[in-house]
Formats: C-alpha cells, sequence, structure tokens
C-alpha cells in the first residue's frame, strides 16, 4: 500500500501490539520486547513527545497478569508491627461481602455522582466514572491525587474522585448513615444495616488486602512526596483505641514502588526525584520496601511493615540535558541489570516512513474519540507538516518523531472539523490548524517582532530610539 492510495484514515489498520503502535524507534521495541520478557530496567534518554511513556505502556502490556496477592495481617502481640502475607491465589472469602442496592448514576443527588467522577461539575453530564475529563465540555471532572500535597500542584477547584461517600438521610423520622460507593458504572447504596455486617466481617478477617492479584502492570509515579512513592501509615486521631480507633494494619498504604510489584513503574523526568533516588534504588535491590509511617506527629510514625514486596521493572525517562543528574548508583544498577535508549527525534522519508505516519494518526484518532477521522488531503498536510518541524527543530531533512506535536495538531483540525458538521477531516482543516497551533512565544513574536517588545507591551511600556523605557 501507499499512501497516495489511502483515502482515509479510517481505512488504516491499527495493530493489536501496543509495541508495534509505536513508530520511528525500531530499536527501542526490539530493546522493549526484551524488557519484558527478561525483567530488565530500561532509561529512555531524549526530549519530550517522542514516545517514551507510550513505550512504558506497552511493555507493561507484554506482561502476564500479576499471580501475587499481598496481604497486611494485624499481629495481635505488636500491633505496630504488622505481618506481610503474600498468596498465590485471591483472599475472597466464601462469605459473601454485602453488596447493597445498586443505582444508575441519574437515581442519587447530584453531589454524590460528581463526588465519585459520574457527573461534570461544569456541564452537569454524565459520563463514564474511568475518564478524569468530560466528554461534552472537556473539563476535569476530579485528578488523581496521591501525595498529601499534590492538590496544591494541579491546580484549586479540581478535586479527588471519591471511592465511596458517606452522608445520612432520614427514615421513618430517624437519621441514618449511609454510603454511596461506585461500582463500575453503577452506584451501591449501603445502609447502617449492611455497614454493620461489613465491620463485622472485618474484624473476623484480621487482615488487609494491600495489593490485589487484579491490579495493573503499569505505575506511573511522579515523586512529589514521599508518601506517593514509598507508601505511609495514615494518622488515627484516637490511636488503637480499643473501642473508637482503628488497627495499625488497617492503616498501611502501598507506595508507587509497591504497587507496581510484578509490573513496570514508570517515572517521567527521573532527575526531579533529587534524593528519592536513593530509595528506588534500595527497593530495586532488595525487591522489597518497609511501609512506615512518614510523618513525626502521625500515629503511624511508630508503625513499620518490613519485607513489602517491590520486585518492579523499572523504565525511567528523562532529558539528555539531565543525565548528570542521575545518581550514579542507580544509573550503575539500570546498566548492570538493564539498558539505555536515546531515542530518536526523526526518521527518513521514505514511504514506509510516511505510512507509519498515517497510522500514527489513525491511532490518534481513534484514541481520541471525538473527531472523525482524516481524508487524504488532510493526510497529505501532516506528512507536510511532519517535515517542516524534523527541519525547524533537528534541522535534518526528514519526519519528525517529535509526535506529541502532530498529535496536537491533528486534534484541533478535528475539532474544527467536528465543530463544523463535517465527516472528516480535510487539508484546510490542517493548515488552519498549523496556522493556530503555535507557541505563545512565536505569537509574540509575530504581533511585537521580539520576545523583549512582547514583554515591554505588556507592562504598557515602550522602548524609545535612545533606548530609554518609558511608560
Amino acid at each position: 500500500m501507499e499512501v497516495a492510495n489511502i483515502s482515509s484514515t479510517a481505512d488504516v489498520a491499527i495493530p493489536k501490539d501496543p509495541l508495534l503502535q509505536i513508530i520511528g524507534q525500531d530499536e527501542a521495541v526490539r530493546i522493549g520486547r526484551m524488557v519484558g520478557s527478561q525483567r530488565r530496567h530500561l532509561l529512555l534518554v531524549g526530549p519530550p513527545g517522542t514516545g517514551k511513556s507510550m513505550l512504558a505502556q506497552a511493555i507493561a502490556s507484554t506482561l502476564s497478569k500479576p499471580k501475587q496477592e499481598v496481604l497486611v495481617l494485624h499481629n495481635p502481640e505488636k500491633p505496630e508491627r504488622p505481618v506481610i502475607q503474600v498468596r498465590l491465589t485471591s483472599s475472597k472469602k466464601s462469605e459473601k461481602k454485602p453488596q447493597g442496592e445498586l443505582l444508575e448514576p441519574t437515581m442519587v443527588p447530584a453531589y454524590i455522582s460528581e463526588k465519585l467522577g459520574f457527573r461534570c461539575r461544569r456541564c452537569s453530564r454524565l459520563s463514564s466514572p474511568d475518564a478524569s475529563s468530560c466528554y461534552f465540555c472537556g473539563a476535569d471532572k476530579y485528578k488523581k491525587v496521591r501525595g498529601p500535597f499534590e492538590d496544591l500542584l494541579i491546580g484549586a477547584g479540581v478535586p479527588e474522585r471519591e471511592e465511596r461517600v458517606h452522608t445520612t438521610r432520614v427514615r421513618d423520622g430517624r437519621e441514618e448513615l449511609v454510603i454511596f460507593e461506585r461500582r463500575g458504572d453503577r452506584i451501591a447504596l449501603l445502609t447502617q444495616k449492611e455497614l454493620s455486617k461489613m465491620a463485622e466481617m472485618q474484624q473476623k478477617m484480621q487482615f488487609k488486602v494491600l495489593l490485589p492479584i487484579n491490579r495493573p502492570t503499569f505505575v506511573q509515579a511522579t515523586g512529589a512526596s514521599e508518601t506517593e512513592l514509598l507508601g505511609d501509615v495514615r494518622h488515627d486521631p484516637y490511636g488503637s483505641h480499643p473501642a473508637i480507633g482503628s488497627l495499625p494494619y488497617t492503616r498501611v498504604v502501598p507506595g508507587a514502588v509497591h504497587e507496581a510489584h510484578e509490573g513496570v513503574l514508570f517515572i517521567d523526568e527521573l532527575s526531579s526525584l533529587g534524593k528519592l533516588q536513593r530509595f528506588i534504588l534500595t527497593a530495586m535491590q532488595e525487591k522489597n520496601y518497609p511501609i512506615s509511617g512518614r510523618n513525626q506527629s502521625s500515629t503511624g510514625s511508630s508503625v513499620r511493615v518490613d519485607g513489602v514486596p517491590a520486585d518492579f521493572i523499572l523504565v525511567a525517562a528523562l532529558n539528555i540535558n539531565d543525565m548528570s543528574l542521575i545518581l550514579p548508583p542507580l544509573r550503575s544498577r539500570i546498566l548492570g541489570n538493564g539498558y539505555e535508549l536515546l531515542m530518536n527525534t526523526h526518521m527518513d522519508d521514505t514511504e514506509g516512513n510516511r505510512l507509519k505516519l498515517v497510522q500514527f494518526l489513525a491511532q490518534e484518532i481513534v484514541r481520541d474519540g471525538r473527531i472523525p477521522h482524516a481524508d487524504s488531503g488532510a493526510i497529505e498536510q501532516m506528512i507536510t507538516y511532519a517535515r517542516t518541524k524534523a527541519k525547524e527543530i533537528d534541522d535534518v531533512g526528514g519526519l519528525t518523531l517529535r509526535l506529541r506535536v502532530l498529535s496536537g495538531t491533528i486534534k484541533m483540525a478535528g475539532d474544527i472539523a467536528a465543530s463544523n458538521g463535517r465527516p472528516s477531516i480535510t487539508g484546510d482543516d490542517v493548515k488552519f490548524a498549523v496556522a493556530n497551533s503555535k507557541s505563545v512565544e512565536e505569537q509574540a513574536t509575530e504581533k511585537y517582532g521580539s520576545w523583549y517588545k512582547a514583554s515591554l507591551a505588556d507592562y504598557g511600556m515602550k522602548k524609545e530610539k535612545g533606548g530609554t523605557e518609558v511608560g
């Protein structure tokens, strides 16, 4: 097949193998397969948007499902030292857990469906709770907050999605506690009777599933805090009071190094971890990492759980200029049991590579799910744009592999086509997107002549002939 014979990206077959969906990085794909099958570590070096995170997710998809379920058990003799148990099967008991009444999201109060991730706070329309952004207006429904201060970093007004919401209701003139719990695409209503039964069951069990057997094989960590990376023990204002307090084992929270057990731990911008890199090194060496309370003023500070499994494949990414910021022992550990790989930023302008670029466009359109497919004119314009970017950014003849730039452009062109009710993205849509998808610096240079003049205009100043700045 030749590009000239493709009338629409809808006709392009998308490989089922996630590794084959990565274009222009043949060496990375070859090494990625070995990393997954041999359980090696991998350091990816290159500029943003060249497919580093996509490669990490593809490697995770090649792994078999986790075989170990990790439990943390109550230690009656020494509650502050809970015990870890690893099982090769699920710990589900024969006693059935109360299911509660299953409700549709439209049947619960609006604020409940918002907190559980169903309802958009901007347009009030319902969508899948697995989508963090609203399908209809694009607003963020929730953010996944893991560190204790990460909510301050991701922007105000966008809360964390809750798994369950505690509230009250009045029945027969009496107020009772109820819980609304997310169950897939529906919501379970648990009454006081069911909550009491669940508490009794928990008391009998005396253990907590720390890592379920059906966990994902891909875990991404930002290193925003030690808690996110290494786990913690939650604070209980009542300590371990036998009547009103909670036992220490119930308050143990795993970190990313534990959640990635038997899977891939992906860390983008590895250099930003700073001194936290040494903890990653310890987990890699020991294949386990203890969980302890990290706040000295917390009741969890006296709790420690040893031997928590952390046998993961580390896939780390960073820019080439940050190589000096990696701790030498960590880099040595990766090289001693893995690979370092420099990502390509461009590929040759051949017919085969142009076909790969069309495949990438088809993949992005399908993943987005909100824009139409691109016709032959749009495909031609995107290939031309890929040539232009390769020359502008890397000063080479070929096709750029800075795919985030291409992804943003085809999505903008798709939005234009969708808003005008067209069934396909056209070449004119791509031209418009290319002309309007410029950075602020580029826009300022076009408008004011230079970034410096734009900064003066921002403060209502101008520069006289003699060089003096005046208001």
